[in-house]
């Protein structure tokens, strides 16, 4: 008998990952290893277990999911990351892709479409929902956004966007150094090359433009 896809999902509303749970291990060839509640979680779940693929939420509390994935893939690169959200804005779906993700599902999709989705990247294909896959262009060298989608904050450097986020959740300098391991003083320049570059002088107003451009959710 064939070993069923073992996967780790992670969510933050646990009314959302009993759902998913129940929808995955009533198919006979999925099996859901673990559930977790935030991507420092499943970070740790995924070096514990090395499951085959790791279902995550895009917006949750701690670190950010696409750090998360960004870690799972360099400890794990067998392992494939399927992110799952109510939200599609062109930076997440950017992100997604610089991650090395395999999919990209809207949390509309019906689950005989998640069954289908997470069979066709354990086989090694890529799935994106229709709204993802209308933002995107697939050719046989890359898989990108597609022209006239480039996210708003294209002009910040990758490290400036992910301690964004981090200002937006409200993390200090400290906090930011601590998870993205940098110094305090390095945090700090970052602060400043983003309000330089974004004309925005208090972390309030970063958090809201971070709102605004769909980089973290209110």
């Amino acid at each position: 008998m064939k070993t069923p896809l073992s996967i780790v999902v992670a969510d933050d509303h646990a009314l959302v990952r009993g759902t998913l749970r129940r929808w995955l291990d009533a198919a006979p060839d999925l099996e859901v290893v673990a559930d977790v509640g935030t991507a420092d979680e499943a970070v740790a779940e995924a070096a514990r277990l090395k499951p085959d693929l790791v279902l995550l939420d895009v917006d949750m509390p701690g670190m950010v999911c696409f750090d998360a994935a960004r870690i799972i893939r360099s400890q794990h690169p067998d392992v494939r990351i399927v992110f799952l959200s109510a939200f599609f804005h062109d930076r997440y779906i950017e992100q997604a892709l610089a991650v090395g993700a395999s999919g990209y599902l809207t949390k509309n999709e019906p689950p005989e479409v998640l069954i289908k989705a997470l069979r066709s990247v354990a086989s090694g294909a890529a799935y994106y929902s229709p709204e993802v896959r209308a933002r995107i262009v697939i050719d046989t060298q890359k898989v990108g956004l597609a022209p006239g989608s480039r996210p708003r904050a294209a002009m910040l450097t990758e490290r400036e966007v992910q301690v964004l986020q981090y200002v937006a959740r409200g993390l200090s300098k400290r906090e930011i150094g601590e998870v993205l391991h940098l110094s305090e003083r390095t945090v700090n320049c970052h602060c400043a090359s983003l309000m330089a570059k974004l004309d925005i002088h208090d972390r309030v107003e970063l958090a809201r433009y971070a709102i605004r451009e769909g980089l973290v959710e209110a």
